[in-house]
């Protein structure tokens, strides 16, 4: 554990001297006055916990797999180049994820841990961090339980293909930091093939227009093909939040969930129709 805090505490770090620099040069909106410290808590705590409760599922998934899915298949993946596995596992997992990002604006009861990240009313890269963990769970559980259904995860892998899930996730969670950054920052035709600032803050807004959209964590023409794409050129959404914020500080959000009143915010957050 200790171990892990200290790799954490450098990657913190690291981080804060790219974001904290280009926040303070580019910043779309007045950056805060100082770090929230709960953002810290929660960096640490769902950098932590969400891979204690994930492992054992993915342990039993990967045994699954190997029952189920044909011998052939598996030898034909495992015969594919490196790059074309790790393309086909960020594709797959971003699909995945989409749908479990959609489910819980869509779906109440996920709704209610979904919330939770919601809740934060100044976007910058650390908010990144405000999350419940059963969340953080859920939704990576659906990005990676298709890569091993499908032979791209394998307990049996070996050299970099054995690497291919952690890369997958490490990719997702670098490019999180960024898409939530406080930065002004527009990219033209770039931002219809990759996420940008631009594209995840429009996910964020509370206002009217382009309310639950852009679900996708990296690549925006997944949300184009399943038509839940919103991007105005040149606009940036007017308000962040949900309806109802949740007081307390980081005690009240984690309980969020399991409280009489979390339906109240569920209400709130209208459910889309199939685009």
């Amino acid at each position: 554990m200790a171990i892990d805090v200290a790799r954490l505490s450098v990657w913190l770090v690291l981080l804060a001297l790219l974001f904290v620099p280009l926040e303070w040069l580019f910043s779309l909106r007045e950056r805060r006055g100082q770090w929230r410290f709960v953002d810290l808590a929660y960096y640490f705590l769902n950098s932590l916990l969400p891979g204690v409760i994930i492992a054992p599922v993915m342990a039993t998934v990967a045994v699954l797999a190997q029952r189920v899915t044909p011998g052939a298949y598996l030898a034909w993946i495992a015969a594919l180049p490196f790059a074309a596995k790790l393309v086909a596992g960020l594709l797959i997992a971003e699909i995945g994820s989409y749908w479990a990002h959609r489910w819980c604006h869509e779906v109440p009861f996920l709704w209610r841990f979904h919330a939770v990240h919601h809740s934060v009313e100044h976007l910058d890269w650390l908010a990144n961090t405000r999350a419940h963990p059963l969340d953080i769970v859920f939704v990576r559980l659906c990005g990676l339980v298709p890569l091993y259904m499908l032979g791209l995860a394998s307990t049996q892998a070996t050299g970099a293909d054995a690497m291919i899930p952690v890369y997958v996730t490490l990719v997702g969670t670098v490019w999180s930091f960024l898409v939530h950054a406080n930065v002004r920052w527009r990219f033209g035709w770039l931002e219809q093939v990759a996420a940008t600032p631009a594209f995840h803050h429009w996910h964020h807004t509370n206002g009217a227009e382009g309310r639950d959209r852009n679900y996708s964590a990296m690549f925006p023409w997944v949300d184009r093909m399943f038509g839940t794409l919103h991007l105005p050129k040149d606009q940036w959404p007017p308000v962040y939040g949900i309806d109802k914020p949740i007081r307390g500080g980081m005690a009240a959000e984690l309980l969020h969930p399991f409280r009489d009143e979390a339906p109240e915010v569920v209400e709130a957050r209208p459910v889309r129709s199939g685009e």
